[in-house]
């Protein structure tokens, strides 16, 4: 069928054609932000969930409902090795910058700005021309102990939204790649802000890990978050994925090959989209049957090995990848880590800096204490198609 048309839209956080099976998530994030605009008590959310699941296109999801519900929102997405307080800066110096020209929030907003240049200078944070005439606060957001500062300055931020009639929304993707003195400081300054009832929330995503990494921050975490589960669709869920889309576009697809691509597909999002993308592509009419889908999944799996699967196994070292294929080797998982070690011919003294390093690049996540999972479904086939004549190395 025509390319043209082609109603998928595999790539990272691509706002799929339908969203499907997500209702739950996105009516509890409506009602958090309904709550904190109306200035009653709302718990902030942290997505979890492997990768390709759809976490960043609910987290985009949940922002568009903020701004239609007239919320200021800051969109961060955290990388490796960057710190909190530089990303926060330009962000919240635009918001502030925006509320200082309401009427009745002149005075609050402009002592934010000055709170923040503090902040900005305790950190030595570039804040670019945050207001000419403006000097930064004396005493407020300047003791460089950022669980302190972050907590006065997001307090004004709010307070300044407060004052203009108005709300604001932290949307932080990424959040497992924070440090811990980052995160910890997060969840100190939204604790701040419930106590005062003022009208800032946050919405974070995350790997699987990132409950037990706030808990270790913070102890009062797993009382200040909700933490939902976002998983796989459901049957029902992925078949309509693909068969709205498709219907939309005047065209239709079998039974037996929907079955089909729900099932390749194990109903992860990121690959439904790819997947359901190379069947339109691969079929001459409508409907798409099971010989289309069975001759598009090469192209699908090629294009996933290029790409999705490829740039993360491109991002490990040499021994980082053995442990990968350690894995891989022993099966689906998750692996205990005395199983993995034993396979690489090491001590499990060894082999736990590696698997250290693997969980912070985010590649491998524990399901409990001592097991090893991989963060990226289908990861597995991958790896094995990737180094088939593998074979452990032992001690080096």
């Amino acid at each position: 069928m025509n390319p043209a048309t082609n109603p998928f839209s595999p790539g990272a956080g691509t706002q799929p054609p339908e969203l499907a099976g997500r209702q739950s998530i996105l009516s509890a994030a409506q009602l958090a932000l309904d709550r904190t605009k109306n200035g009653r008590s709302a718990r902030s959310q942290m997505l979890l969930g492997l990768r390709g699941v759809g976490k960043t296109v609910l987290l985009n999801k949940i922002n568009d409902l903020a701004e239609e519900a007239g919320y200021f929102t800051v969109v961060l997405e955290a990388p490796e090795g960057r710190r909190l307080a530089e990303m926060l800066v330009p962000p919240l110096r635009t918001v502030l910058h925006k509320l200082s020209k309401t009427e009745h929030a002149v005075v609050v907003a402009r002592r934010g700005l000055a709170i923040l240049r503090a902040f900005a200078g305790a950190f030595k944070v570039s804040a670019g021309d945050i207001e000419f005439g403006i000097a930064p606060e004396t005493g407020t957001a300047d003791s460089g102990d950022l669980e302190s500062d972050l907590a006065e300055l997001l307090v004004a931020v709010a307070a300044a939204a407060k004052a203009a009639g108005r709300a604001v929304a932290l949307v932080i993707d990424e959040v497992q790649y924070l440090s811990q003195d980052d995160l910890a400081a997060l969840i100190v300054s939204i604790h701040k802000i419930s106590q005062k009832s003022l009208p800032l929330v946050a919405f974070g995503a995350g790997l699987p890990q990132l409950a037990a990494l706030a808990g270790e921050a913070k102890s009062y975490a797993e009382r200040l978050f909700d933490y939902p589960e976002v998983g796989p669709l459901d049957e029902t869920a992925a078949a309509e994925a693909i068969r709205a889309p498709i219907q939309r576009e005047g065209a239709d697809i079998t039974a037996p090959a929907l079955a089909k691509l729900v099932q390749m597909t194990q109903g992860y999002p990121y690959f439904l989209q790819e997947f359901g993308s190379q069947a339109w592509n691969m079929a001459a009419g409508s409907p798409i049957n099971l010989d289309d889908v069975e001759r598009a999944a090469e192209d699908a799996v090629r294009r996933l090995d290029h790409g999705f699967f490829r740039v993360r196994l491109d991002r490990l070292t040499p021994r980082e990848r053995d442990y990968v294929r350690a894995m891989a080797e022993l099966g689906d998982g998750p692996h205990r880590s005395g199983e993995i070690a034993h396979l690489l011919r090491i001590n499990v003294s060894n082999a736990a800096p590696l698997r250290h390093a693997l969980i912070k690049k985010g590649m491998v996540y524990s399901p409990q204490h001592g097991d090893t999972a991989f963060t990226v479904p289908m990861f597995r086939d991958f790896v094995l198609r990737s180094m088939p004549n593998w074979k452990a190395q032992g001690e080096e």
